[in-house]
């Protein structure tokens, strides 16, 4: 009975000291005016001790240092403290992926230029001035693609881009492989209009056409991506505080000040509902933020894969000469079907037919470079890297809007435990921590929100990750959704193999058709029926050697 009257006496005069402490805090009020001064505000608006608090519109009423006035300008500073957490986050997320944007998009126009020179510095070097003479049509090649590569398909249609250096191609090659033959223009139209059904490239149109089609959009739609993080990011977080958040986190920081306990700070899970509600809108992002993060990721393994823009363009200079090896090797089949279907050409009167191999005095052969030469790519990095670091940061992002409030209440902002700040003493905190998102903001305790006005910015950016999303998805499967797409399984994203028909319907489909008259410009309707595309060989010296042999014979003429 003694002990418990010990502990009675014991706590009264705990009580009794924490009051008259507080007390003797309100009565000079000393504290709050160094600590309000602090602030940057002037410390005359601060009384020397203090004030019936009644006029009060926020703070607890009664015996307070602080005064309307005061109020008003701790609001204001509340909004300060409030967005500064949250731009600081939001500004590290915009210069993260501003720089992976930079990074990526500088390295995929390298990855271009370093493969134009790539093949030029190679043909110049092996063929001198006989390559210079068609260089043109390579440097208008990758002009096309890197249009293309910026501007998608609404600048370059890639697959008639395709068609139409593939058509170039074999005309400067009909005619070089054919020297001892004059053709007119409209001879070299018929020609042309067949290309595809010639086949006389074998298979490399075909497949590097699927190749450039898939990393390109990949390429290009994942850039498109990183380069509206930081647009996203920006505008969602400069969406301004309502007044009920404003006056919500004011209590919350500055209400203390007023009872004299400027050091006292907000319970976590009072934190956690204020800003849940000041930040219940941007919660509302997290869905659509986390399925655009997804859908980068997936595209991200695309681009390391299958679709690896550089595995495509890093050897498109020895694809190219597999092409010129093709109808090197296939040239008199090639010629025989042309002269066929297109007519017979007339005999070359300037051609002098007993210049030999010999006498044309070329030995060139083509030398590719090794891999130790070819050119460095972007800030002498890989894909590889770029892409292992992307991951990373992108996966870090995900449910970056949901635990904002989370991040926000850590650290020095918060007092753990039962001596902490609860709204109206410093005692625990008793209400429910209520769930992200406007919907949970009916029953939130701390915050007025009006869940039946959602901000328009943060709607407007939801749908725009919406859009990014099915653009990236396309990306996935291979299409671009800016275009109808009627390339059937060469743009399903799937692997490809040999011509993907191997039944005797598909093989009469393949019959080549030329409505032109034997023996002049227009020769009449002759069937001829395509052959089977060679194989590939394994080196293209020959191939690179005749073309230049062709030049060779040619270029007597023209001077």
């Amino acid at each position: 009975m003694k002990t418990l009257l010990v502990l009675c006496v014991a706590c009264t005069l705990v009580v009794f000291t924490v009051s008259a402490t507080a007390e003797q805090k309100l009565k000079n009020c000393n504290e709050v005016r160094a600590a309000y001064s602090s602030k940057g505000f002037n410390v005359n608006d601060v009384p020397n001790k203090g004030v019936n608090g009644a006029r009060l519109k926020v703070c607890p009423q009664g015996f307070s240092c602080c005064t309307v006035e005061m109020e008003e300008k701790l609001s204001q500073q509340s909004h300060s403290d409030m967005n500064a957490p949250v731009s600081r986050l939001s500004s590290n997320l915009q210069s993260t992926f501003k720089q992976k944007h930079e990074h990526f998009d500088k390295f995929f126009r390298e990855l271009l230029k370093n493969a134009e020179v790539s093949l030029n510095n190679m043909y110049v070097r092996t063929y001198g001035m006989m390559y210079v003479q068609n260089a043109e049509l390579f440097k208008n090649f990758f002009t096309a693609l890197t249009r293309y590569y910026l501007s998608g398909s609404s600048a370059v249609n890639l697959e008639s881009m395709l068609s139409e250096f593939w058509a170039d191609l074999l005309e400067r090659m009909f005619r070089l492989v054919n020297v001892q033959y004059e053709f007119s223009d409209s001879y070299m139209e018929c020609v042309s209009r067949h290309t595809e059904q010639l086949q006389p490239f074998g298979d490399v149109p075909r497949k590097l056409r699927i190749h450039l089609t898939r990393s390109f959009i990949a390429a290009r739609t994942f850039v498109r991506g990183l380069a509206l993080m930081p647009e996203v990011v920006n505008k969602v977080s400069t969406v301004s505080a309502s007044p009920s958040c404003v006056r919500a986190v004011m209590k919350m920081m500055y209400c203390p000040y007023c009872s004299g306990q400027v050091a006292l700070k907000p319970c976590q899970n009072y934190c956690l509902n204020v800003m849940r509600g000041c930040l219940a809108n941007q919660a509302d992002l997290d869905t659509e933020w986390n399925n655009f993060l997804d859908a980068m990721l997936s595209l991200v393994e695309r681009l390391e894969g299958p679709f690896n823009f550089e595995s495509v363009m890093d050897p498109i200079d020895v694809k190219i000469s597999e092409a010129i090896m093709n109808m090197q090797d296939n040239s008199m089949q090639v010629s025989q079907k042309v002269f066929q279907g297109c007519g017979q050409p007339k005999p070359s009167t300037a051609f002098r037919s007993k210049r030999s191999v010999k006498e044309t005095g070329f030995t060139a052969r083509f030398r590719p470079y090794s891999p130790d030469a070819r050119p460095t790519t972007a800030a002498g990095t890989s894909l590889d890297r770029l892409t292992n670091d992307v991951k990373k940061k992108l996966r870090h992002a995900k449910k970056f809007w949901s635990t904002l409030p989370e991040t926000v209440c850590t650290g020095e902002r918060i007092a753990s435990g039962d001596e902490c700040w609860n709204g109206t003493a410093k005692s625990r905190y008793e209400s429910v921590v209520i769930g992200n998102g406007l919907a949970n903001q009916v029953s939130n305790p701390d915050v007025d929100v009006d869940i039946t006005k959602p901000d328009i910015v943060i709607r407007s950016q939801i749908a725009v990750l919406k859009e990014m999303t099915s653009w990236l998805k396309a990306a996935h499967s291979g299409n671009d959704i800016s275009v109808d797409n009627d390339e059937g399984e060469d743009s399903s994203g799937g692997e490809e193999s040999g011509s993907g028909c191997d039944t005797p319907s598909c093989d009469r489909d393949r019959d080549m058709y030329f409505s032109t008259p034997p023996n002049s410009d227009n020769p009449p309707v002759i069937k001829v029926r395509k052959q089977s595309a060679a194989g590939v060989a394994t080196q293209g010296s020959m191939a690179l050697a005749l073309f230049g042999l062709a030049l060779a014979l040619l270029a007597p003429h023209l001077r």
